[in-house]
C-alpha cells in the first residue's frame, strides 16, 4: 500500500472506516469485524477511523481489542462533539472545552492507547466558538494525548478560523462520485491553499456505488440508509441509472463497481491542484476488505476519469445527503 501526507501526517494511501462494524449498516459479527481490521493491517491499510458516537462507545473499544499488541503499526482516528448517551440517545453537538477534554481521556481509555494521532471535531458547534473548541484541541496537543487535530464536515470559513488556533491536520467530509460537493464549495481549494489533508468518506456512496444495492429491499430492516434522501423514490431510481453508467465503464476495465470508484477518488489527489486525498472506505468482512485495498493499485488515465466524468458529473446524484442537513458545512 502506498502512503501519502496529511499535513504533517504519514498515512497510507487507503484507510478503514469502522463505523459499519458497530452500528447503521445493519447488525455486525464483532469477531469477523476484529479480524477485517488485523487484516488491514496486513495489506498495509493502517489508518483506522473510528468516532466515540459509533455504538455508541462500543467502535472505539472493537477498535482497541483489534490493535491491541499492533499499536505501533496504526494511525488511528477517532472524533468528539457528536454527544450521546450509552442507551444511543442524541444529546446534540457539543463543542465545549470541557467537554472536549472528557471525551478525549473516555476515547483513550476505550481505546486502550496513550495518545491518538488524529482526532477529529466531527460536528461544528454553531453555539460555541470555533477558537474555543480548537484552544482545547491544542490543550490536548500539547499535553501529548493527542498528536495532530482535525475537523469534519466545516465550511472554508471556520476551517481557516480553527486553524489560526491550532494548525489543521485533516479536513473529513464526504466526496464519491455521487458526492462532489467539496469541488464546488471551496472546501478542497481551501484544503489546498493551507496545506490540510483530505480524508473522504462514504468513498463508495455508502455502497450505492458498488451496484449492488438495487431496492430498498436489499438493505436491513435496521439499516440507515432506509432514510436517507438518496434512497428514497425516484431519487433511488435517478441514482440507479447512474450507478450503472459507472459499472459499465467498470465491466470494460475489468474491475468490480466498486473498486473503480475508489480509484476514482485516489485519483483527485493531487489532481487540479487538489491537496493528498485519502479516502477511507468502511467494510466489515475481510471479502470487501481485499477488494477495496486492491483498488489502490488500479490506476486510470485522463480517458478513464474523462468517461467517469461524464457518467456521474457533479450535482447529478439525487437527493441530500442526509435526511438533516443543519450540521453540515457550519
Amino acid at each position: 500500500m502506498q502512503i501519502r501526507q496529511l499535513r504533517d501526517l504519514t498515512v497510507s494511501a487507503q484507510g478503514l472506516g469502522c463505523m459499519g462494524m458497530s452500528e447503521f449498516y445493519g447488525t455486525g459479527d464483532q469477531a469477523e469485524a476484529e479480524r477485517t481490521i488485523q487484516r488491514a493491517l496486513d495489506l498495509g491499510v493502517t489508518f483506522l477511523d473510528t468516532a466515540d458516537m459509533y455504538g455508541p462507545f462500543t467502535n472505539e473499544q472493537l477498535v482497541g481489542r483489534a490493535i491491541a499488541g499492533r499499536r505501533a503499526e496504526v494511525v488511528l482516528a477517532t472524533k468528539f462533539g457528536n454527544e450521546r448517551l450509552p442507551d444511543g440517545t442524541r444529546l446534540g453537538i457539543n463543542g465545549r472545552p470541557e467537554y472536549v477534554h472528557a471525551a478525549c481521556d473516555a476515547s483513550l481509555q476505550r481505546l486502550g492507547v496513550e495518545e491518538i494521532d488524529l482526532y477529529y471535531q466531527h460536528r461544528v458547534d454553531p453555539t460555541v466558538p470555533i477558537e474555543d473548541t480548537w484552544g482545547a484541541l491544542k490543550e490536548l496537543v500539547d499535553a501529548g494525548k493527542v498528536r495532530h487535530a482535525g475537523i469534519s464536515e466545516a465550511a472554508p470559513e471556520t476551517i481557516r478560523r480553527a486553524n489560526a488556533v491550532q494548525p489543521v491536520t485533516a479536513l473529513q467530509t464526504e466526496y464519491s462520485l455521487w458526492t462532489r460537493d467539496p469541488e464546488d464549495n471551496d472546501v478542497l481549494a481551501t484544503c489546498a491553499e493551507l496545506g490540510i489533508g483530505f480524508v473522504a468518506y462514504s468513498p463508495i456512496g455508502r455502497g450505492f456505488l458498488s451496484g449492488q444495492i438495487r431496492s430498498i429491499e436489499d438493505l436491513a430492516a435496521d439499516d440507515f440508509r432506509r432514510h436517507h434522501p438518496r434512497f428514497q423514490g425516484e431519487a433511488f431510481e435517478q441514482n440507479l441509472r447512474l450507478v450503472d453508467r459507472v459499472r459499465e465503464v467498470a465491466e470494460e476495465k475489468g474491475v468490480t463497481a466498486s473498486q473503480l470508484a475508489l480509484a476514482w477518488v485516489m485519483a483527485q489527489s493531487g489532481r487540479d491542484g487538489n491537496p493528498a486525498i485519502v479516502p477511507i472506505p468502511g467494510t466489515k468482512r475481510v471479502s470487501y476488505l481485499k477488494e477495496n485495498a486492491a483498488a489502490a493499485e488500479l490506476t486510470l488515465g485522463e480517458e478513464d476519469l474523462r468517461r467517469l466524468d461524464e457518467a456521474a458529473p457533479a450535482g447529478a446524484t439525487a437527493g441530500d445527503r442526509y435526511p438533516d442537513m443543519s450540521s453540515i458545512h457550519r
